[in-house]
């Protein structure tokens, strides 16, 4: 499991036929008795194997993920297929042919944990690699571009996704609410509300840093990156009818489609890169380097190979390897940094603190978790510390038990910030409209794709107050006049009708 994968849990003993026991280590006669008075009478307090397991049945279930709860996963590696030594000195970069384990997880994001593999939503993507000088987190989705810019907006967002408060229902009204109140959003909505927006399958997708990375040397240089992953099994989704179809069938179909996939042999493989701007580029580059709304077109920006990620290996236990494996954009390693990207410096502490709530402050004690090398006696004590707890080592730098501490240079130029603390909020111009535009022209010259486009955005936006529906339409026009007239015709079209003797309910 996890790093140290070859190492069998001691829970396993599958070569064994081992004795059951309580919790506590004493055998059981019979697992399925109760102690009782006589035939008939009232059960016995210090009948510690049926409190026990009453009281663990109730606590089996830890936080489900406030976003990305559905999900699965496997185990893998990735391995080094190109020299890039010119942009980072990253040691599990540094050498063609090496190969690196690591652990992925996928996930549907606005659902609950029970939800249906096939709904509209965009896709987590997710690589824990398990390197020599610490674990990398790769936290990526599917679309190479997000609903926002801003950090302060991830939670009021996600609530519209989410529940309605008062009737706990997916509310069209607040989805497009916020949205059309967001008009940074439209690039991501013509994504989600395209076909690409109901994958076929997890092996059948693409995966994306969407932020802005650093890769960095030694003396100091660095280039700006994102990381791109691009399946080799070939892009494939679902019509909207097909996934609602399939959702009604097998909720769990990427679930199975993938634990199957990997059972048979076919294992899914994806093929990485690297879009690379140097810092006097980023400077001149149209858009915001740091905007996560935005891509960087290919023609400007292309793709550099770097590797091959594969997945080889199903988890053995699921809550144990997937629900509870914790993944950081603050998890990096040596030769890789954060850019400034305002949603990305934000996530590098919000994953991270979202696991010490969800699994405790030491759930990188998990062995899926765990590091290959990780020494740090001045992280101590907390809830489930399992790992000995660096026994005596004292947990102050100390003169009677020295550390070696490894220099790293951390990239300087470029990168040197001074000025007012200001609240800044960036407004909404003409420019967030024209990568929408080229996607819309896009699926233009894929047979039926803007067809669907526009009765997946009209199934949904029906169901919204006037309104909201209204400034939708505007929305839209803004992308394409033709774009905003069609949705509402056909919108329009699908709106319940008023009964005869009242109206329909109005909620926000």
């Amino acid at each position: 499991m996890g790093a140290d994968d070859n190492k069998p849990a001691s829970t396993y003993r599958y070569d064994e036929a081992p004795v059951y026991t309580t919790s506590n280590g004493c055998p059981v006669f019979n697992p399925e008795a109760s102690q009782r008075i006589g035939q008939n009478g009232p059960l016995l307090l210090q009948d510690f194997h049926l409190l026990d397991q009453l009281a663990h049945f109730n606590r089996e279930r830890v936080p489900e993920r406030v976003v990305h709860s559905k999900g699965s996963g496997s185990y893998g590696e990735f391995t080094v297929t190109d020299d890039v030594r010119d942009l980072t000195d990253a040691d599990v970069l540094n050498e063609i042919g090496k190969t690196t384990k690591c652990v992925v997880r996928f996930s549907t994001v606005g659902g609950e944990k029970g939800s249906a593999d096939s709904a509209r939503d965009p896709r987590g993507f997710s690589v824990k690699l398990y390197t020599q000088e610490g674990n990398w987190d790769w936290v990526f989705n599917n679309t190479p571009i997000f609903f926002l810019r801003q950090p302060a907006l991830f939670p009021l967002f996600i609530h519209t996704q989410k529940r309605h408060p008062q009737t706990n229902l997916k509310d069209a009204t607040m989805f497009w609410d916020y949205l059309s109140s967001h008009q940074e959003s439209i690039h991501q909505v013509m994504q989600l509300f395209s076909d690409r927006g109901t994958p076929y399958s997890y092996r059948h997708m693409n995966g994306y840093s969407g932020h802005t990375f650093k890769f960095c040397k030694a003396d100091g240089s660095f280039r700006y990156v994102q990381i791109h992953l691009k399946t080799d099994q070939g892009i494939k989704t679902f019509t909207n009818e097909e996934a609602g179809k399939m959702a009604s069938e097998n909720p769990d179909f990427s679930t199975e489609d993938l634990f199957r996939a990997i059972e048979r042999g076919e294992l899914p493989s994806w093929t990485v890169y690297v879009q690379v701007l140097e810092p006097a580029q980023a400077e001149k580059f149209r858009w915001n380097i740091f905007d996560l709304t935005k891509v960087w077109p290919h023609k400007e920006v292309p793709l550099r190979r770097i590797g091959k990620l594969t997945l080889n290996k199903n988890p053995e236990n699921y809550f144990a390897e997937i629900e509870q494996v914790a993944f950081s954009p603050g998890h990096v390693v040596p030769g890789v940094e954060p850019s400034a990207d305002p949603v990305l410096q934000s996530r590098t502490w919000a994953y991270s603190d979202a696991h010490r709530a969800r699994l405790s402050v030491n759930y990188q004690q998990i062995p899926v978790n765990c590091p290959v090398h990780a020494f740090n006696p001045y992280q101590r004590d907390g809830l489930m510390a399992v790992n000995g707890n660096y026994g005596s080592n004292p947990n102050y730098p100390s003169t009677f038990r020295p550390l070696k501490y490894k220099p790293t240079k951390g990239s300087e130029q470029h990168e040197t910030w001074a000025g007012k603390a200001v609240n800044f909020s960036q407004e909404v111009t003409d420019e967030d409209y024209v990568q929408a535009t080229g996607l819309w022209k896009v699926l233009g010259k894929q047979a039926g794709q803007q067809d669907n486009f526009v009765s997946n955005v009209a199934g949904h936006l029906s169901g919204a107050r006037v309104e909201v529906r209204r400034r939708t339409y505007e929305m839209f026009g803004k992308v394409d006049k033709s774009l905003g007239a069609r949705i509402e015709k056909d919108t329009e079209a699908k709106v319940p009708k008023v009964p005869a003797n009242g109206t329909l309910p109005a909620r926000l």
